[in-house]
């Protein structure tokens, strides 16, 4: 974090964003206000609706805290001519600034202040669309008083209590059951395991910054005793389905599609019982193992081609929005275990060699430089601990991951979980709907849409730029294949993250780009704006969130010609 400079003051966020990366080489993804009652909150893209005060505390991606300092020195008037970043250091006039401090200066700020009270920063002005002036559809419908859709703090997706018995399912039940672009959590544990909180995992997927047709149905498949003692916590979410079984019977795998599931999670509640240290993930390396082995028939994705599940949620299957020349991609079934999304949590971190059979990294290759881990499919607890020890110099960024990572923390949802260990559901007023006007992670895909004529050969600067400019979309990554540099195609699907590249990074036709979203008012009845899909299993994706495209309403003319070349290598890359 840093304070920015009193250059930027009056300019909007997106205008700092891109001045920052394209000139200082650095990646602002939010910034820190306070309230009039001084109560301190984290915007994360918040638009070009914020226009930056003196004072105001950033956010930034960058390789060293030395590289930050130049959002802090940086002066328009004597470095706006400078090409090389490294160059940018205290100058004449931020001198003089110190020698004769505002009384908004950050020097006498704490180092966790914000910006100054204004009337252009207090909470009720910082929503993009006030929901008493400009309520949209959707907006009317919710604020019917007598229906709870929102928790008490409008954070998330809310539903009366269900019995459990009501969202069981038996394996004939299941199989005649439409799953399609769902989440398959496998939990192994029983009525004596300790309890791992499966609330927390399902809140993020619940968030209510993604519209009702946006959520993922979520299947549990485990242990009916262990699964009973975490309902408590889980009855109160829309679309959570539970199937008694094991997570190593095929049967019960199949039964839930899991070769059609955006991501499978593997968990464990057994862990702890087990004192020898190599034994301790056996379960969940097993389900993941025997998963991996699996095999389906191809006429699975054909026969659910003719059934409403087959669409991405909220779709009309003959909706021209539809068609792939918006960015959707059919969804159709995995023919091999391996092509299926996974992420498996291990205690060890020494046991991630056993995850991967055609993995050739050597046992005592650290964590975070093994395939498994680099391409998303292990997570360990150790990878916390560097957390810690960030938060502990600077508290701002535990409340900054808790933000992307659980979709939304307020200190009225932290009380209400401490003190009642439940979610109470809520009327929608404006002020709860306010609080779905929040960004959110989501992924972009470069083979079709306003960015196709970036995505084959183009820069990844220009991309960032464009993005933010056009549709206030803040990319801060590539998810790429792990094979995309082959000349030759290859059936591997894995891919890798690559955080923050620099803006020659060329890009390719398969990437998918991490950015953080605008929160769409209309999507929840319209398709005119930015549109979702869930991604094909078979277009070489992890499935773990959902695939973004936008509407070509900027997008160039191209030739035929050009059209024609990028649709054969589309399905030669894309469609395999």
């Amino acid at each position: 974090t840093e304070y920015l400079s009193s250059a930027f003051v009056g300019l909007s966020f997106p205008t700092v964003c891109e001045l920052c990366y394209v000139k200082l080489k650095l990646l602002l993804i939010a910034i820190e206000f306070k309230s009039e009652q001084r109560e301190s909150s984290i915007l994360i893209n918040p638009g070009n609706h914020v226009k930056l005060q003196d004072g105001t505390l950033g956010f930034f991606i960058a390789s060293d805290a030395k590289e930050v300092k130049r959002a802090f020195f940086y002066c328009k008037a004597c470095h706006d001519d400078i090409q090389d970043p490294k160059r940018i250091k205290k100058c004449g006039c931020k001198r003089l600034e110190d020698e004769h401090p505002s009384t908004l200066s950050p020097k006498k700020k704490q180092r966790n202040g914000g910006m100054r009270n204004s009337p252009n920063c207090s909470p009720k002005m910082m929503s993009r669309h006030d929901p008493l002036l400009i309520p949209g559809n959707e907006q009317i419908e919710n604020m019917d008083m007598n229906v709870k859709r929102y928790d008490s703090t409008g954070m998330f997706h809310w539903c009366p209590s269900k019995d459990i018995e009501k969202v069981i399912l038996t394996r004939s039940e299941a199989s005649m059951t439409v799953l399609s672009g769902h989440v398959v959590v496998c939990i192994f544990g029983d009525v004596t395991s300790a309890l791992v909180g499966l609330r927390n995992l399902v809140m993020p997927l619940r968030a209510s910054n993604f519209h009702f047709h946006e959520l993922k149905p979520i299947v549990f498949v485990g242990s009916l005793d262990y699964l009973r003692r975490e309902w408590e916590t889980l009855h109160n979410f829309p679309k959570v389905s539970i199937l008694p079984g094991t997570p190593l019977s095929r049967a019960d795998l199949r039964a839930v599609n899991i070769n059609l599931c955006d991501m499978c999670v593997i968990l464990s509640a057994n862990q702890n019982n087990i004192e020898d240290a190599s034994l301790q993930d056996k379960e969940c390396i097993l389900a993941s193992l025997n998963i991996k082995s699996m095999q389906f028939d191809d006429s699975i994705g054909v026969l659910q081609a003719n059934s409403q599940g087959f669409t991405p949620p909220g779709m009309d299957r003959s909706s021209p929005d539809s068609s792939p020349v918006h960015g959707f991609v059919r969804q159709a079934s995995v023919t091999t275990g391996s092509n299926i999304p996974i992420i498996t949590e291990l205690v060890n971190d020494s046991n991630v060699q056993f995850l991967d059979q055609d993995d050739d990294d050597d046992p005592d290759t650290e964590l975070y430089l093994t395939q498994p881990f680099a391409c998303g499919t292990a997570f360990a607890v150790s990878v916390l601990d560097s957390l810690m020890s960030a938060t502990y110099f600077n508290d701002n960024i535990l409340t900054l991951i808790r933000t992307l990572v659980t979709g939304g923390a307020t200190p009225e949802l932290e009380g209400l979980l401490a003190e009642e260990n439940a979610l109470r559901g809520g009327y929608s007023t404006p002020q709860t709907l306010a609080n779905r006007d929040r960004c959110r992670v989501a992924q972009l895909a470069l083979y079709d849409g306003p960015f196709a004529d970036l995505g084959d050969g183009g820069c990844y600067g220009d991309l960032f730029c464009k993005a933010l400019k056009t549709y206030n979309m803040l990319c801060f990554g590539i998810y790429r294949l792990r094979d995309a540099h082959l000349s030759t195609p290859s059936q591997c699907t894995k891919r890798y993250v690559i955080t923050n590249p620099p803006y020659e990074f060329e890009l390719v036709p398969t990437d998918l780009i991490f950015c953080l979203m605008q929160f769409d008012h209309n999507a929840g009845q319209s398709r005119t704006s930015l549109s979702h899909s869930s991604h094909s299993s078979h277009s070489s994706s992890k499935k773990s969130s959902s695939v973004h495209s936008v509407p070509p309403s900027n997008r160039q003319n191209r030739s035929s010609k050009t059209r024609e070349a990028r649709d054969k290598q589309k399905k030669e890359m894309v469609y395999r």
